[in-house]
């Protein structure tokens, strides 16, 4: 870790830093277990081409997930252009009641909703920038400012074909009748896969690593199932407090766009032909 963000932890924190120990973090950014004189410990991400606002951005979300006090949250401990300090999460393993907690919590979490779809502010999912303009319909998020901006990306990087292109924009004509009937913004972790779920000390859920937004909560649900198999449990406990509208798993593939869209982006062809069935599973 950087001596310069070591003096900014002293500074910030009030404590000297007495040891530093590197950790897995993810695929983006360096992360570091760092202990403090005053026997306080935090975890420390950063990464050198990080854009000056992307941990304020971070920080300001986990501060949106955390305000109905659903479900527990990492707290941050300081925040800079160039890191983010979050107070260590010493992880359990999961209590026998995970799966019904997290149900239960996301389902009150998405019910909290926010004022708009969108976001008063544009944010980042993973290192992409993510557009948050305030928008009236879901259907206008997921289109113009989720969808678009990503596969123009991927086509700009070769990643998508000309033929793809064309298919996408059938899609942009049906959006509004495939989403369903309408909802409010929900409030939305964003980038809700199982590694950013992390069991705190008693086992219960935690919530890490968000890119939030007002969104479509079968967003959130459809990228748990895309990198993950949540249990019965899980969703029995979810439709107990919030139902999910008639013909969500229909939707499930239709909301896997974005974040397949993303991991295309970001990790390549691997991801292109599950996008694409996906895709044209619509079509």
């Amino acid at each position: 870790m950087r001596s310069g963000i070591s003096k900014q932890l002293e500074s910030y924190l009030g404590a000297r830093v007495s040891s530093v120990t590197a950790v897995t973090g993810g695929d983006i950014n360096d992360a570091f277990a760092v202990s403090l004189s005053d026997g306080r410990r935090v975890f420390v991400k950063t990464r050198a081409d990080a854009p000056s606002d992307t941990y304020h951005r971070e920080a300001e979300g986990l501060a949106i997930l955390r305000q109905p006090g659903v479900l527990r949250v990492a707290e941050v401990a300081a925040v800079a252009d160039d890191f983010l300090a979050l107070i260590w999460i010493a992880s359990g393993p999961r209590a026998r009641d995970f799966d019904s907690k997290l149900g239960g919590g996301l389902a009150a979490l998405h019910k909290a909703h926010l004022a708009t779809f969108g976001l008063s502010h544009d944010n980042y999912v993973g290192s992409l920038p993510q557009r948050n303009m305030a928008c009236s319909s879901f259907a206008d998020l997921y289109r113009e400012h989720r969808l678009r901006p990503l596969v123009a990306r991927a086509s700009a990087l070769r990643l998508l074909d000309a033929a793809s292109l064309r298919d996408f924009d059938r899609l942009y004509d049906k959006l509004d009748l495939l989403l369903g009937p309408p909802e409010p913004p929900a409030r939305l972790h964003g980038d809700l896969w199982s590694g950013n779920i992390i069991a705190g000390e008693e086992g219960e859920p935690v919530l890490i690593d968000p890119a939030v937004y007002g969104g479509h909560r079968e967003l959130d649900l459809a990228m748990l199932q895309l990198f993950g198999a949540p249990s019965p449990r899980f969703f029995a406990a979810y439709d107990e407090v919030y139902p999910r509208a008639k013909g969500s798993e229909e939707r499930v593939a239709l909301m896997q766009l974005y974040p397949l869209l993303v991991h295309v982006c970001l990790f390549g062809s691997s991801y292109k032909a599950q996008l694409l069935r996906a895709l044209r599973s619509y079509l």
